[in-house]
């Protein structure tokens, strides 16, 4: 989800999981660092101009995962996969938008998955990889994760409270687990410790399993929430459950 009116909405939407969706913070722009990351672009461009609604990973030529939360009321979607979009200039992508029927609000197994089947299959970018069945289980904490996306790159306060800050630019940066259970990765995104991740905006966007020279191109878990101010801890939907390959296997081929 995006902006503070939009951000409003994710409060209330999200509070019953643990806080809202979220903006990559403490790190820098992607470029070609990650193609296969694009962004889920609004039907009207926000008040300042830019249109990211949601991120997302290509996991086939013709699939695009993101969050079901993500949904715009309409079964037609645009997507991009442009590191710096221009609404004047990008390169966009139609598609069809299929969220999980089993979408709620339950902090067990929130079913907060989508995906966008394009029309037209996109070639020159290699999508990214699914994980296997309980691959996760391994992870540790203290274990690297790469959070991409398209959301607010910084949070300032003033009088009014937060101010959420974009730029229709593809974000990385690194952060670390700090918690798991069966539906959920948490990781730190405390810039205190030199962790970055997720904000307004990020929500359905990939952290990829590893980090630096340790960092894969499978997508962990995709994100969902986190606390509002963007400083604190990142919450991504496993990708790994039996519960997200279930909706998955309509799409895609599963590892």
């Amino acid at each position: 989800m995006r902006k503070l009116v939009t951000a409003v909405a994710g409060v209330l939407a999200a509070a019953a999981i643990t806080g809202v969706a979220f903006a990559i913070t403490n790190g820098g722009p992607d470029g070609n660092g990650h193609p296969e990351v694009g962004a889920l672009l609004a039907q009207h461009a926000f008040s300042d101009g830019t249109w990211e609604e949601c991120s997302g990973t290509l996991i086939s030529p013709t699939v695009f995962l993101t969050a079901a939360h993500c949904d715009e009321g309409v079964s037609r979607v645009a997507v991009t996969f442009d590191s710096s979009y221009d609404s004047a200039t990008g390169k966009t992508y139609l598609g069809t938008w299929h969220a999980d029927p089993r979408f709620n609000q339950a902090q067990g197994d929130p079913h907060d998955i989508a995906v966008v089947v394009l029309d037209k299959a996109v070639k020159g970018i290699t999508p990214a990889r699914l994980p296997k069945l309980g691959q996760l289980d391994s992870l540790k904490v203290g274990d690297g994760i790469t959070a991409v996306g398209y959301g607010a790159q910084s949070v300032t306060m003033g009088a009014g409270g937060a101010n959420f800050h974009y730029a229709d630019i593809r974000y990385v940066a690194t952060g670390s687990v700090n918690a798991m259970n069966a539906a959920w990765i948490r990781a730190s995104m405390n810039p205190a410790t030199g962790d970055g991740g997720t904000c307004y905006g990020d929500s359905g966007g990939p952290n990829f399993l590893g980090a630096g020279a340790g960092e894969t191109n499978i997508v962990a878990g995709t994100t969902i929430t986190g606390d509002f101010v963007c400083r604190a801890t990142n919450v991504d939907y496993r990708m790994d459950t039996e519960s997200a390959r279930s909706f998955l296997a309509d799409y895609v081929t599963l590892p």
